[in-house]
């Protein structure tokens, strides 16, 4: 007899990618399709939650900045309380589990409890939006270096980074939930020495049929992302290789797919 894809009593963490179901790992379907109980982010994607079996429960437990509802220890019990009961346990994260996912927090948990856990990789955001402009996200001789960030501070606390070494002309930079924080990068990265004329993209609700994208400089920043992004989940590149959207977008879209809604601001 055939061993089920989840075993009775363990945790799977799957990386939901950017929201677009049909960017979902094969491995990863197979897993939310065995589930009996799926955790899952506010990030993640409407149509990866259709591909649930209908026996599946599915549990809301997305953090969102401003609005979070559940605590990340409530969410460790969840999880080990699922898996001690017997369940086939889904967590799923938006973009990739190891990349700003807290992965490793829910690990530990699960192993303090000496439940068996499991990791199944994402497509990030910052690989779905470079898709969507037609650009890449490192380029021989321009862009040798490849920086994931997060512009997420606690409350009343400042953004902690390391800007002098961000600030490094031939990188692209990633900047995950930078929407609030645009001002201060900007402002930093410009005194730490990066041009004003640094190209940036801004890339709305990637992958998915929403997406909007916005071009403009690294001086210009702070007022593009007050002006054009919404609600939705951004994402902002930094870095010459996004120069080369305008040359190559149009070609990287064949005439049946739309193409994002892209707006320049400069």
């Amino acid at each position: 007899m055939k061993e089920p894809i989840i075993q009775p009593g363990t945790v799977w963490l799957i990386g939901a990618g950017p929201g677009d179901p049909d960017l979902l790992t094969r491995k990863a379907e197979k897993l939310i399709r065995a589930a009996t109980v799926i955790f899952y982010d506010a990030l993640v994607g409407k149509g990866v939650l259709k591909l649930a079996p209908r026996s599946a429960r599915l549990v809301p437990v997305g953090k969102r900045s401003g609005s979070h509802s559940r605590d990340q220890c409530s969410i460790n019990d969840m999880l080990a309380g699922a898996a001690r009961a017997g369940e086939r346990v889904v967590r799923l994260k938006g973009g990739d589990v190891g990349i700003f996912g807290r992965a490793a927090e829910e690990m530990d948990a699960l192993a303090t409890h000496g439940i068996a856990c499991h990791v199944c990789p994402g497509i990030t955001a910052a690989s779905a939006a470079a898709a969507s402009a037609g650009i890449s996200l490192t380029l021989r001789g321009l862009a040798r270096k490849l920086v994931f960030v997060t512009a997420h501070a606690k409350a009343g606390e400042e953004l902690d980074l390391d800007w002098q070494a961000l600030a490094d002309p031939k990188t692209t930079l990633a900047i995950y939930m930078g929407k609030a924080a645009a001002p201060v990068i900007s402002r930093e990265l410009l005194k730490a020495g990066l041009a004003a004329d640094t190209p940036v993209l801004q890339t709305e609700n990637a992958s998915l049929p929403e997406e909007r994208q916005f071009s403009t400089r690294l001086d210009l920043l702070a007022l593009s992302a007050k002006s054009v992004l919404g609600d939705g989940p951004a994402l902002i590149l930094i870095g010459e290789a996004v120069r080369q959207r305008r040359a190559v977008s149009d070609l990287s879209f064949s005439s049946t797919v739309p193409k994002p809604k892209q707006t320049l601001f400069n």
